[in-house]
């Protein structure tokens, strides 16, 4: 049986999405699941990078004998290079593997039926890809070294209340004003609204706020609540503080796949979860399968 082969772009919450998705695929064909990274080749000396190693995932990655199947091929010089064969064109004879392309940003309920060997190529944002397999790929997402110091102290002070994360993402979503005018960011009014939504229903919460800006944070969120900054991670070791969310109890997530999924990752029935009602600046994708339907939209 040929492979589910998943292309790979993005931080590490969109790998992630892409991962999942075609992990649900690989064990629902029984068949392996292999990893192209080679559009990452776009981006050395940039932040972006293939961060799924921190993980026990179970995937190898790809060949350029294995994308050959599909008729693709990577380039030195492009983030990646489709090269599609025709079957009208060349015959059944000469035929690549399929490539099965996202074809909006809603589920896809197509990628159910979908059979190896098959090719993905999209974001994939939305548990309703992989639910099923959601004990399989919460065990693949945690890191398997031990924690470092800095972090073991702030996992057993997470432990010790009853912690809620709140993420903050700016970043790139400040810094390129492309980037801002189609992401946006999410509100002080928004966070604060969360913040109290979680204050009427959780007894003693204590935030714990992540962020890639921590000196915007520490400036600007001030809640009558116990609040810890964590800031022992730098930007290589992300998946850390993912971790340490998903530690938490409660969650607020930020318009981030970061952070959805430092909420996702929480198993807990009992979880709250908040999140943007508006996820996008713009209004170009459709994001009804986005958020879960047992979080809250605000």
């Amino acid at each position: 049986m040929g492979p589910v082969i998943v292309r790979l772009i993005g931080g590490l919450g969109n790998q992630m999405f892409q991962y999942a998705t075609a992990r649900a695929v690989s064990l629902r064909c029984g068949a392996p699941l292999v990893l192209d990274v080679s559009g990452f080749d776009g981006f050395k000396g940039t932040t972006r990078r293939y961060e799924l190693d921190d993980f026990p995932i179970q995937a190898a990655l790809a060949k350029d004998s294995d994308l050959a199947h599909f008729g693709l091929k990577a380039s030195p010089h492009l983030k990646w290079l489709y090269r599609l064969k025709s079957t009208l064109q060349l015959g059944r004879r000469h035929c690549s593997w399929p490539i099965h392309r996202e074809p909006h940003f809603h589920f896809d309920a197509k990628v159910a039926a979908l059979h190896a060997p098959i090719y993905l190529d999209g974001y994939w944002q939305s548990e309703k890809y992989f639910l099923p397999y959601a004990d399989i790929l919460r065990r693949e997402f945690s890191p398997a070294l031990p924690l470092e110091r800095e972090n073991a102290a702030f996992a057993a002070a997470i432990d010790a209340v009853n912690a809620v994360s709140l993420h903050v993402r700016r970043g790139d979503y400040v810094a390129d004003p492309t980037t801002n005018r189609y992401h946006g960011l999410c509100s002080l009014d928004y966070y604060r609204r969360a913040v109290d939504y979680i204050k009427a229903r959780v007894e003693a919460p204590h935030l714990f706020i992540f962020s890639d800006d921590r000196d915007w944070t520490r400036n600007h969120l001030r809640f009558e609540l116990p609040t810890t900054f964590v800031d022992a991670n730098p930007p290589d070791r992300g998946y850390r503080d993912m971790q340490l969310m998903a530690r938490c109890r409660h969650h607020i997530v930020a318009n981030s796949s970061f952070s959805w999924w430092g909420a996702w990752l929480n198993p807990s029935q009992e979880k709250i979860v908040i999140g943007p009602r508006r996820w996008f600046a713009s209004d170009v994708n459709d994001t009804r399968d986005l958020i879960p339907e047992s979080w809250v939209k605000l």
